[in-house]
């Protein structure tokens, strides 16, 4: 639950944040019709980032045995690859961001429907990353860690959040916010890349090193818990085979040091 509220908090305030800007600049040049269009863009792409995940849902509840676990493992690779493109991507080009929305605006305004798109397209990336990687996290966690509840009051808290630092009502260091959930969603991330690998590895797609790398069920039992927070918060299971476990410190470890070292300074 946890792991699924950080998620819809980040992506959707990333999201809120898209969207303020666009409505204030337009608000501030007095295209009140431009405002509006944004917002319709801006449903249009959270109505098709929901069908998304319902798709992957329903897709994988009638999909015979095999398939499911093969549509379960490369989503939750792709949706991994997905979200740490954008971690970083995010670290490096926030400061900009403003003035490139400004830009599309500037080129759009004179058509309603062109405001539409450039909404809808700025939400639909964050929109359909944000519904992959909820899906994964919730197959790697189990529905017992009330993966959708979470989901929920992240993206609840998100809008909320996101209104009161458009209306002036809130200060918020949006870079501290963005690099320290961007360093738990690694942590994250790296949880759901294990859980990928292992769903291929039931069906037989790298079968070696299956066995057990430790288990520590008999100090975390099953269903305690204990367990469900963890699962909840970083897709922890008890006994990963060995392929899992060097999956995530392989991935865990790089991204990681590589997200947190300092940028280099450009000499004057």
């Amino acid at each position: 639950m946890l792991a699924n509220f950080l998620i819809g908090l980040r992506e959707g305030l990333e999201a809120s944040l898209i969207v303020g800007i666009l409505v204030a600049y337009l608000n501030k040049t007095n295209n009140k019709k431009g405002a509006i269009a944004v917002l319709w863009g801006t449903l249009a792409a959270i109505l098709v980032s929901i069908l998304v995940g319902i798709g992957l849902t329903v897709f994988v509840s009638v999909a015979p045995k095999g398939i499911n676990e093969v549509i379960a493992g490369l989503a939750s690779i792709v949706a991994v690859v997905f979200v740490t493109w954008m971690i970083f991507w995010m670290s490096q080009q926030s400061r900009a961001l403003k003035g490139e929305l400004h830009k599309k605006i500037d080129l759009a305004s004179t058509s309603v429907f062109t405001l539409v798109g450039v909404a809808f397209f700025a939400v639909i990336r964050e929109g359909v990353e944000t519904s992959v990687f909820l899906w994964s996290s919730s197959r790697a966690a189990g529905d017992d860690t009330n993966p959708v509840l979470g989901a929920t009051l992240g993206l609840l808290v998100a809008a909320g959040l996101g209104y009161l630092i458009y209306r002036g009502a809130l200060k918020l260091n949006i870079s501290k916010f963005f690099k320290y959930t961007g360093a738990f969603l690694i942590i994250v991330a790296a949880g759901i890349l294990a859980y990928g690998i292992h769903e291929l590895q039931e069906i037989g797609w790298f079968p070696f090193l299956t066995e057990k790398a430790y288990d520590v069920s008999g100090i975390i039992p099953k269903d305690s818990f204990v367990d469900v927070l963890l699962r909840g918060t970083v897709s922890f299971r008890s006994s990963p085979a060995i392929l899992e476990t060097i999956v995530w410190f392989a991935y865990l470890i790089p991204v990681t040091y590589l997200y947190l070292k300092p940028a280099k300074k450009v000499a004057a």
